[in-house]
């Protein structure tokens, strides 16, 4: 497991921007994670786009400087995971790091029931969130509550299971156990579906692990470990970044002439002709056509182009600047890279 030294050498901070899909490891908070990566990054401003549990591993978005201004649609955004649920044992976080609770045994896992248990947890369901969750009640976050062993009431949260698979596993830790892989609503709560499916069952069941295979199109193929970060000069860790514009790619796009790029920086509706900016869009990505370069969001209402999130001029020129450098020290690889045309269609 990847430790964070407390004891760092001061680092010179610097601009960074774009998206870094972290395969996140065994054991660390999403935001140490977080940390540890914008320290190898030298960056100067970054979040992430929603947690992953120290027991979970897998895709993790990191979105730093630009980048930023968009991790709302990443927080937004479907995800499939996979987990193995061992079946016979409830704990009380729900997943493999807390107390057992109850033991029960544990029936006939035929794929007869896994068919049954498949087609009664997809589609639309009503979770009620566990206690060992960030979520804040009188601003205090509920695992704070359950860790003083005080249960507060929660409302149902409504979410949507678009696919289930389950298969059955092979698990020294438990009597029998179930191989799950879920593509879900923002809002799952992966841990908490795997205890219903154990109700359901009649045995009980906990989480043995967790893994983010997928979010809002990032797929797991396409991340770097910290590891593997750990072990590359700074300009290599600068070109697995994948540019701002990768977090709205999904989006029609819009090409603005130089005039018009420039106002539209300054926070100013563009009217256009007929048609000229597409449909009517809640969210469009907007590109400057000279330079060529992503200047932000927008959405299309009766043929005006509205801003809504805007990269500063200074952001642009940093991330132009570093297109320049990531070909000057990688002459082999095609330019287009650099500037972040070569990123994949996002389309769940």
């Amino acid at each position: 497991m990847t430790q964070i030294s407390s004891h760092r050498q001061k680092i010179q901070r610097r601009p960074v921007h774009g998206v870094l899909l972290l395969d996140k490891p065994l054991g660390l908070s999403s935001n140490q994670a977080l940390q540890k990566a914008k320290w190898l990054l030298r960056a100067d401003k970054a979040g992430h786009t929603g947690t992953l549990d120290p027991l979970a591993t897998g895709v993790l978005p990191l979105c730093f400087g630009a980048a930023t201004k968009f991790s709302q649609i990443q927080l937004d955004a479907d995800k499939t995971y996979e987990a193995v649920l061992l079946l016979g044992q409830k704990t009380s976080t729900a997943d493999a790091e807390g107390e057992v609770i109850e033991t029960r045994p544990v029936p006939e896992i035929t794929p007869e029931l896994l068919a049954a248990m498949t087609q009664r947890f997809t589609g639309p369901l009503a979770q009620i969130p566990p206690m060992y969750s960030a979520l804040k009640k009188d601003g205090k976050a509920l695992y704070e509550y359950a860790r003083k062993g005080i249960e507060v009431e929660r409302e149902a949260r409504h979410i949507t299971i678009f696919k289930l698979n389950m298969a059955i596993a092979q698990d020294p830790r438990a009597q029998a156990a179930i191989k799950i892989i879920v593509s879900c609503s923002k809002g799952t709560y992966i841990r908490t579906l795997g205890e219903d499916i154990g109700e359901a069952l009649g045995c009980g069941a906990h989480l043995g692990s967790l893994r983010r295979l997928e979010t809002g199109g990032f797929v797991a193929a396409q991340c770097v470990t910290l590891a593997a970060l750990e072990a590359m000069s700074e300009a290599e860790r600068d070109a697995c970044l994948f540019p701002a514009q990768s977090l709205v790619s999904s989006f029609p796009s819009v090409t603005l002439d130089v005039d018009n790029a420039g106002r539209f920086l300054s926070g100013l509706r563009r009217r256009g002709e007929p048609g000229q900016w597409g449909p009517d869009a809640p969210l469009v990505q907007v590109y400057g056509a000279q330079p060529p370069a992503f200047l932000g969001s927008a959405h299309v209402t009766a043929d005006e182009l509205i801003p809504q999130r805007l990269l500063s001029p200074v952001e642009i020129q940093d991330i132009l600047r570093a297109a320049q450098s990531f070909t000057d020290s990688f002459p082999e690889r095609p330019p287009d890279i650099a500037c972040g045309a070569d990123v994949p269609s996002f389309q769940h």
